[in-house]
This record gives structure tokens, C-alpha cells and sequence, in this order.
């Protein structure tokens, strides 16, 4: 009895046994491959994996996964061009750009960008940037095959400033694993990837990383200038030129400016940021004489029905114009492109049930990724990979939430003040209602950038949306100006 005592006392003295660890994470896969693009093969080699991020006590905390692509038979010491590369959301994977624009392989659409019939296909990418830079794209934590190590750690990564440091310490991380610091560096975001970058370059700017270049397609750097609030009425004028180039391509506009779509919206813009600023301004003090003068003048440019503009107090919010603008034919039109045309069954409801260019790209991306990573990459997971949503929670965009008017311009401008040989490209489309040109060109007027660094800075219109690349000219065009761009002396 004695004996069974005095063993069960020394038992449960024992120390508790340490938690188990989780599972190392494994290391990158790496593959060869060739592919023949206009005449020229080219052998190049594929990384993908996981990188862990950690903070300052060494804990792991996140795990973000990325695919890179790099040029086989490069002389040793040649300073080989390299770009990173993201896409926005927040909470989009980086599938857009890799297999859209970049990569030597892509998502098979129609001529037109429009919905293919399925099975959806890959094909080689003629315009793949392969030939003239290496590529490192990146899934920010939640999205891809990217994860906070437990889930209440991922409310640090999904916001503002804790996604410019993650993707920021990400590439400082990539540069030292993979011994590419002296190489010329270039960075690429889409859509809110453009306000990731944007920090990012100040971010590193002061961690000693200086970018040679930026790439921005779809850009968006301030908010105020798309946030549809009361008392903000700077989106009413700045969303304008791209209702009123959607409706030209509709053939909505009378004849006279039907005939040029620059001349269009040349117009716009101009009623955009002069009479109709004044008469947003004036609220209820405008006269009966003044009003109809609005209303006739945006009927004009947008085709919208006089008493309707009547009723929104010559106010066209977003949503609004995408189901009005065709209702009479019984559609509605795109949000990430005005060109794309989608069929509801309400068509008596005041906003879209579904933006038709968003369905006409998602399920092709996300099944064509899903197949290229496991049979071509050599990745092979069991976690979904979340092309875009589903993998973060609420964005956290500063004090004041999801109202605030935030912004990364400052950052770029920071980083131009630093680094003052960085040079950026904007690429924007005429169709594109999620970040419209004009706003982007707003943005950039008013960062005050000191005249010397606006040579420094090219952009690009293209007759297409947001995600202007998947129209086959315009994939084409992209590509050589990048060249040119990252080949520059």
C-alpha cells in the first residue's frame, strides 16, 4: 500500500510533458521546366513554398507561401532584373498577375476577357515577363496557401499596417534566403496591391530596400477618392469619365460624342473637376435654373434617365449606375469591368445581384491554379487556396474603421524623396469601376511631388477594366512597356 503511495506521489510530481511541436514546415519544392515563347526557349526553374515570419522572440507566427520563377543559364554575378508581385482584395491571392500577366503560363479566356466554356484550360503566355526578370509572387497571410500559425494571430496581418509589414519583412526575408540583394528590384500590385506597394516602398525604403521601379496596375492610393460616404462627394465627380466611358461603349451617348471615345470622357473630365464640382458643392442652395443645367449635362454624359438623376440628387453612386445603365434591355453591367454584361432575375432591385466581369474570371483562375500547383509546381497541399475572400476576417484600416479616408500616397512620395532614382509605370483601364483612372489621376496630382520626379512616372489608358490584361491586345502592350521599363538604362 505504502509502495503504491509513494509511486503515485513521485508520478505526480513528473513535470508535464512538453506540448508537441507542430510539424516542420517542408522545404520549397523546386522543379525544372522549358517552355517556347515567340521563337526563343526558355529553360527556367520554379520554387514554391512557405516562408515562416517571425517576431522579435524568434516565434513563428505566420506562414506565407509564394511561387518563383527564374531564368535558367544566367552568367554568376549578372544582376538579373527581379520583381515581386501581388495582387490586392484585401484578401486576393496573387493568382491574378502569375497566371494573367506574368507568368509563361496562362489562364485560357476568350479574346474579349470574357467567361471560356469549361474544362478551363492553360496555355503559354507569349507576353510573360519571364524573359526579361525574374518573379516572386506573393500570397499576403489568408490568402493562398498562406496562414497566421493560429488563427487568433491573424488579425495582426489583416489590416493596413500589419500587411505592409508582413509583406514587407516577406521580401526583405526572400532577398536574404535566396542571396538576391544587389539585384535590380521591382515590384507590382494590382488594385489594393497598388496601396500595398506603395507602403511597402516606404516601409523599406527605410529597411535599406530601394526599388528601381513600381508597377501599378488598377491603382488606388487614397481612399476619399472612392469611398461613396455623406459629406464626401469627391467619387461623384471622379467616378464620371468611366460611367461615361461605359456608357459610350454601350452606345449610350448621343451622337455627337458617340463618334470618340476620348473625346468622351475628355469631356467628362473636364464637367468632372470644374461646373460639377461646383454644383456638388452648392448642395440645396443650387436654383431650379442651375439644376436642370446638372441634369441635362449628366444625362448627357452617361445616358442615365433624366428623373432618375432627378431622384439621386445628380448623385450616381456605384452600384447604382451599374444596374441602371442597362435595365432597360434587362442586364446589368460589370463593376471590375463596364464592357462585360450579366443577366439578373430581379430586374426591378436598385443594385446588381452579382458583378458579371468577377464570375467571368473566378471559377477559370481558381480551377486552372488549383491543377498548375499540384501537377506542373510539384505543391501539393491539402489547405484551400483561397483565391479571393474566405480567408480573412474584418480588414482592419485604421482608427476610425472601415470609413476612414486611408492612404499610401504619402508613403510613395516618401520613397521617391529617398530613393530618388525609382521609377513607376500606372497602367489603368477606361472600364474599370472598382479604381477608376480618374481617381488615380486625382491621386497623383495632388501628392505633391516636386517636379523633377514626374518624369519619372509613366501612364497608360487601356480599352478594357480593371483587370485590363485579360483582353489579348492589351496583355501584349502591358508586356513590352514593362519591358521597356525594367530594360531601361
Amino acid at each position: 500500500m505504502f509502495a503504491l503511495l509513494f509511486l503515485s506521489a513521485s508520478l505526480l510530481a513528473q513535470p508535464a510533458p512538453a506540448p508537441a511541436k507542430p510539424p516542420a514546415e517542408p522545404a520549397p519544392v523546386v522543379k525544372k521546366h522549358a517552355v517556347t515563347l515567340n521563337g526563343r526557349t526558355l529553360n527556367y526553374t520554379t520554387t514554391s513554398g512557405r516562408l515562416p515570419l517571425a517576431n522579435e522572440q524568434g516565434e513563428t507566427e505566420a506562414h506565407m507561401f509564394f511561387v518563383a520563377y527564374t531564368l535558367d543559364g544566367v552568367p554568376a554575378g549578372a544582376k538579373r532584373p527581379l520583381m515581386f508581385s501581388f495582387n490586392g482584395g484585401p484578401g486576393s491571392s496573387s493568382v491574378w498577375l502569375h497566371l494573367g500577366v506574368l507568368g509563361p503560363k496562362i489562364v485560357k479566356m476568350r479574346d474579349d476577357g470574357s467567361y471560356p466554356a469549361p474544362p478551363f484550360e492553360l496555355a503559354d503566355n507569349p507576353a510573360s515577363f519571364l524573359p526579361f526578370t525574374d518573379m516572386v509572387f506573393i500570397d499576403p497571410v489568408g490568402t493562398g496557401f498562406s496562414r497566421a500559425a493560429k488563427p487568433e494571430l491573424g488579425k495582426k496581418f489583416w489590416g493596413v499596417d500589419g500587411d505592409i509589414r508582413s509583406v514587407g519583412d516577406f521580401i526583405r526575408l526572400w532577398l536574404t534566403r535566396y542571396q538576391r540583394w544587389n539585384s535590380p528590384l521591382y515590384m507590382i500590385g494590382e488594385s489594393y496591391g497598388t496601396f500595398r506597394a506603395a507602403g511597402v516602398s516606404g516601409y523599406l525604403v527605410d529597411r535599406g530596400v530601394a526599388f528601381n521601379g513600381i508597377v501599378l496596375i488598377s491603382s488606388i492610393l487614397q481612399y476619399q477618392t472612392v469611398r461613396f460616404a455623406p459629406g464626401n462627394d469627391l467619387p461623384y465627380q471622379l467616378f464620371l469619365p468611366t460611367y461615361t466611358a461605359i456608357a459610350w461603349y454601350h452606345k449610350k451617348l448621343p451622337k455627337d460624342i458617340q463618334a470618340d471615345l476620348r473625346e468622351a470622357v475628355k469631356e467628362a473630365e473636364q464637367y468632372a473637376i470644374g461646373e460639377y464640382a461646383t454644383t456638388l458643392a452648392k448642395g440645396d442652395r443650387l436654383t431650379p435654373a442651375e439644376r436642370q443645367k446638372a441634369i441635362d449635362k449628366l444625362h448627357r454624359l452617361t445616358g442615365l434617365e433624366k428623373r432618375w438623376l432627378e431622384q439621386n440628387d445628380l448623385r450616381i453612386e456605384i452600384q447604382r449606375f451599374t444596374k441602371e445603365l442597362m435595365r432597360d434591355k434587362g442586364t446589368t453591367v460589370g463593376r471590375l469591368d463596364g464592357r462585360i454584361t450579366g443577366v439578373e432575375g430581379m430586374n426591378n432591385a436598385s443594385a446588381p445581384e452579382f458583378d458579371p466581369s468577377m464570375t467571368a474570371i473566378r471559377a477559370p483562375y481558381t480551377a486552372v491554379f488549383n491543377d498548375y500547383a499540384r501537377r506542373e509546381l510539384g505543391y501539393d497541399s491539402d489547405l484551400q487556396y483561397h483565391i479571393l475572400g474566405g480567408g480573412i476576417g474584418a480588414w482592419d484600416y485604421g482608427q476610425g474603421g472601415n470609413n476612414r479616408y486611408v492612404e499610401t500616397a504619402d508613403a510613395l512620395r516618401s520613397a521617391f524623396a529617398k530613393n530618388p532614382y525609382m521609377r513607376v509605370y500606372i497602367g489603368s483601364g477606361y472600364y474599370d469601376l472598382a479604381t477608376p483612372y480618374f481617381a488615380t489621376e486625382y491621386t497623383f496630382s495632388h501628392m505633391g511631388l516636386p517636379a523633377k520626379y514626374k518624369g519619372q512616372i509613366t501612364s497608360k489608358m487601356f480599352e478594357a477594366g480593371h483587370m485590363f490584361y485579360v483582353l489579348k491586345p492589351a496583355l501584349g502592350e502591358l508586356s513590352n512597356d514593362i519591358e521597356a521599363f525594367v530594360t531601361k538604362p
